[in-house]
């Protein structure tokens, strides 16, 4: 492994000057600094992440904390942690995946060390119990996610309440008359997580807006579950004609259902989603969505984090807004 001495003999200057370059801390000759990087780049000296640590009072970490709950779908969490991953390394930093849920204590362990230079924090509820932390520490953050009173914070999201009612507008526009909303595990409600609440709060606005017949129905991420909600709709909405899908795990499974029980798709039933677009184009029959974009939600989270550890002022917020794909899955409403 080459060494910072190596390079110092190499360029002909002692190692506490090598050191001084790499660290910024004292003025060096730029003809000197040439020599030494072109050491560097020939020796392949790579500094080692302790040292980068001491020299710039910085861990070059930052912490992405998803506590994975019940009701989360991993594969799409996964995502996110991959973006933000990605994102990192374009900026020299590594990532530190922080999954348990210890909300306020968890957190306050991390910022209290030299662990990390900041967080990107996921799962974010309403009423969210590590918001007063998040505001006190004097690392920056980044929300995935709006709690109700974003104030004083930085949040990054897809607007998620524009999400449901572009998805209702959609079947409005179709003609359909008698709509419902399948949404995330009850759980998921029960903590009041932001997204999944604005996404009824969309549906229940765009349907009264249009003069829709409209229900909500939180479903287990199970094929059971999907049938159960399938049966369960058709018995106390017999007219219904279009449904939202705001669950991944049981888009599949909930067209399965309903095939199953005589409704084709999109012929009798037209179904729209808020999920992932690779999910949406590759079911059996394509899925007309409102993309989920988890890649660059996670690299302009990270980008807003480089920006505030850059001591740059950026946005309280921003909300992406919806872009719907059209597929196989809706069609105008049947009227016999």
């Amino acid at each position: 492994m080459v060494k910072i001495t190596d390079v110092a003999r190499h360029a002909g200057v002692s190692p506490s000057t090598v050191s001084y370059a790499l660290s910024g801390k004292r003025p060096i000759s730029e003809e000197t600094r040439r020599r030494i990087e072109a050491s560097i780049r020939e020796l392949g000296y790579r500094p080692h992440a302790g040292a980068r640590a001491l020299a710039s009072s910085r861990s070059n970490v930052l912490a992405l904390v998803i506590p994975l709950r019940a009701g989360i779908h991993v594969p799409v969490v996964m995502q996110f942690a991959v973006s933000v991953v990605t994102a990192a390394r374009r900026h020299d930093h590594d990532v530190l995946l922080l999954t348990q849920e210890e909300g306020e204590e968890g957190l306050r362990r991390v910022a209290d060390t030299a662990l990390v230079d900041a967080l990107i924090v996921m799962d974010v509820q309403l009423h969210d119990p590590r918001l007063p932390l998040l505001r006190s520490l004097d690392r920056p953050s980044v929300m995935i996610g709006f709690p109700l009173e974003p104030s004083g914070l930085t949040c990054i999201d897809l607007d998620f309440k524009a999400a449901g009612e572009l998805c209702v507008e959609r079947l409005a526009g179709l003609g359909h008359r008698v709509v419902a909303l399948v949404g995330s595990p009850p759980e998921v409600y029960v903590r009041q997580t932001a997204f999944a609440q604005r996404v009824v709060q969309g549906f229940t606005a765009a349907a009264d807006r249009n003069g829709l017949a409209s229900s909500v129905h939180p479903c287990e991420a199970t094929p059971a579950a999907a049938r159960t909600v399938a049966e369960q709709l058709l018995r106390e909405q017999p007219a219904l004609t279009g449904v939202v899908v705001h669950n991944e795990a049981v888009l599949e499974p909930l067209i399965d259902a309903f095939e199953q029980l005589g409704l084709r798709v999109p012929g009798d039933l037209s179904i729209t989603a808020i999920c992932p677009d690779e999910l949406a184009e590759y079911l059996r029959v394509p899925v007309t969505s409102v993309a989920l974009p988890s890649a660059e939600l996670g690299e302009r989270a990270v980008e807003l984090l480089m920006k505030k550890l850059g001591g740059t002022a950026v946005p309280e917020a921003t909300l992406l807004p919806p872009r719907l794909t059209e597929r196989a899955s809706t069609a105008p409403r049947n009227i016999p």
